[in-house]
């Protein structure tokens, strides 16, 4: 732990932290925050991403060995007043951890190199805590990539990264992407490319799933558009057995990457 605690919310390492709360900044500065000890730790297995650690001091007593973690690698920690940590914390209740990292988003060739078998893509995905929990939900489910498209929640949200629960640092994400070109590279790249949509035609249930799939999972309110729809070569709605009306964005697309997976691992 270096110096002394850092107590003036205006000093100028906090106030380039805590401008890293904002898109513009984070694009701007090729930054962006990390906030709790899981997406830290995550953070601090990926070489050159974490830049710098704050640390309350409860936090150094609560988690030592991510403190000794970053100060191997030489990354700078900084201990943090409880006032510091809540203009640098994007949650009610800090945890006593920010991370500053480097953007690990991928170009789209990039992310779809080799065989991929599984890719998940957010079209108009705007609830970041939807967004990061799908995230989640492809990390466990084993997909290759996750493609943000460019009408979609910045992955970087505090609230997104949060609810990735690590997983934005374990696999390979894609920001931007315009959906036509998306879809394009999906298909060229051998993938069948699946539409999630409660008006589907097909239920999981009648659809082979055992090759390389990629799902398009569309907005909270409204779904997908039709031009979207258009672009799939299906179009697939969960289910429904019992009597709830629907299913939310992120428990349906765990539901499809899931069933996609399973699918692609029984004989």
């Amino acid at each position: 732990m270096a110096g002394s605690e850092l107590t003036n919310v205006k000093s100028p390492r906090v106030k380039a932290a805590r401008r890293l709360t904002k898109r513009a900044f984070r694009e701007q500065d090729r930054r962006f925050l990390a906030e709790g000890p899981q997406a830290v730790r995550e953070a601090l297995k990926l070489d050159g991403v974490p830049l710098e650690l704050f640390s309350t001091a409860d936090a150094e007593l609560r988690h030592p060995e991510l403190i000794s973690e970053a100060t191997l690698k030489g990354i700078p920690v900084h201990r943090a007043s409880g006032e510091v940590m809540s203009e640098l914390s994007q949650t009610v209740t800090p945890q006593g951890l920010v991370a500053v990292c480097k953007l690990v988003h991928v170009p789209l060739d990039q992310a779809l190199e080799g065989t991929p078998r599984l890719v998940a893509v957010l079209a108009h995905v705007r609830d970041p805590g939807n967004a990061g929990t799908v995230m989640r939900a492809a990390d466990a489910a084993g997909a290759d990539a996750v493609i943000f498209t460019d009408a979609s929640v910045d992955p970087y949200n505090g609230k997104c990264v949060r609810a990735s629960a690590g997983s934005l640092f374990h696999l390979p994400v894609v920001i931007g992407a315009p959906v036509s070109a998306a879809v394009r590279q999906l298909k060229e790249r051998g993938l069948r490319v699946l539409a999630a949509d409660g008006a589907g035609k097909h239920t999981l249930d009648d659809v082979d799933l055992t090759g390389p799939t990629a799902w398009i999972f569309g907005n909270e309110a409204w779904g997908l558009p039709e031009e979207i729809l258009s672009e799939a070569d299906d179009v697939v709605r969960v289910p429904i057995y019992g009597q709830a009306e629907s299913l939310n964005l992120a428990t349906a697309a765990a539901v499809c990457l899931y069933a996609s997976a399973r699918a692609q691992r029984v004989p």
